[in-house]
């Protein structure tokens, strides 16, 4: 099993071990030039999340039993910011260059018909790729965005988070086999062999991208929603509770009028309303001081008569 990386740990040591986490800290925005500082330290610098980049370095090492632990610390704003940064490097460099250094490594005059078609596969895939990050830029991200900023929002057909990425990695496959089985090579294919083993790197790249969506980002996005819904129970409780300076009932109120009538114990109404039993109880009370009402039987009397109920409706 692969070492987990602390924060006391010294960012030279850990890239140094793996080269691919200079692209992590590109994402984060942490730059060259960190001298002996330990992860922490550099963190605190670039004003990057330590908990979250430690756990973002350490499912790339293969650390991946170790996220479970570590959702809750994760911020998921930092974890947004890397995702962006992820994207761009995907769409603003990766896939240019490798396009350029494709058109340097194969015959794409008019007679060269595979190498025509190899580049308009390319150019596919790219696209595909691209409208799937356009995709998650405009509603995933927007919508997570929400979420950290305390935002309520409704989604239609259920939730966004949505994997992609079975079909970009076989794509990718598909145009690495067009190459080695089918593209007619030369005796010196050193620029296309460098291109292979580019996209054989991008492919791998994207892939961890992928995990880390499914695995890092989605757990952390469900927490932060479950975190809002808590948050919003517990305001409209206290909401709840503070609305009893006015002599008419409050909507609540009246919403536990109804249930009265209907026979609904105290326990009942809690889970049928979302409210705990003690702010229940405070209700009955607080109607029971506005109305002069304090029995059962006269509040289904009250309810009736205020047409909040029909009288076949009431638990007789």
């Amino acid at each position: 099993m692969s070492s987990i990386y602390k924060g006391s740990d010294k960012l030279s040591y850990v890239i140094a071990n793996d080269y691919r986490l200079l692209q992590v800290m590109s994402r984060f925005g942490i730059s060259l030039g960190f001298g002996e500082k330990t992860i922490t330290e550099v963190c605190r610098q670039c004003n990057v999340d330590s908990d979250t980049f430690l756990a973002v370095i350490n499912y790339i090492n293969g650390s991946s039993s170790s996220i479970q632990t570590r959702i809750d610390t994760i911020s998921v704003s930092s974890l947004l910011s890397y995702l962006k940064g992820s994207h761009r490097y995907f769409l603003n460099y990766l896939f240019p260059n490798i396009r350029f250094h494709l058109l340097n490594a194969i015959d794409c005059s008019v007679k060269n018909e595979i190498a025509f078609l190899v580049l308009k596969f390319y150019d596919a895939f790219v696209e595909e790729v691209s409208k799937h990050m356009e995709f998650e830029e405009s509603k995933v991200y927007t919508y997570v965005q929400h979420l950290i900023d305390g935002e309520s929002i409704v989604i239609e057909g259920g939730h966004l988070l949505s994997r992609h990425n079975e079909a970009i990695n076989l794509k990718l496959k598909e145009l690495k086999n067009l190459f080695m089985q089918y593209y007619p090579q030369k005796e010196n294919n050193d620029r296309l062999n460098a291109v292979i083993i580019s996209i054989y790197q991008c492919e791998e790249d994207l892939d961890l991208h992928c995990q880390i969506e499914d695995n890092i980002f989605a757990p952390a996005v469900h927490r932060l929603e479950h975190q809002n819904r808590q948050r919003k129970v517990a305001q409209e409780e206290v909401d709840d509770e503070v609305s009893v300076s006015g002599e008419s009932l409050s909507e609540r109120e009246k919403e536990i009028v109804i249930c009265v009538a209907k026979g609904m114990a105290n326990k009942e109404i809690a889970d049928h309303l979302c409210l705990s039993v003690n702010t229940v109880t405070t209700h009955r009370r607080n109607i029971a001081r506005k109305l002069q009402i304090h029995s059962s039987a006269g509040i289904t009397i009250y309810a009736i008569v205020n047409k909040l109920v029909t009288l076949s409706e009431v638990n007789m």
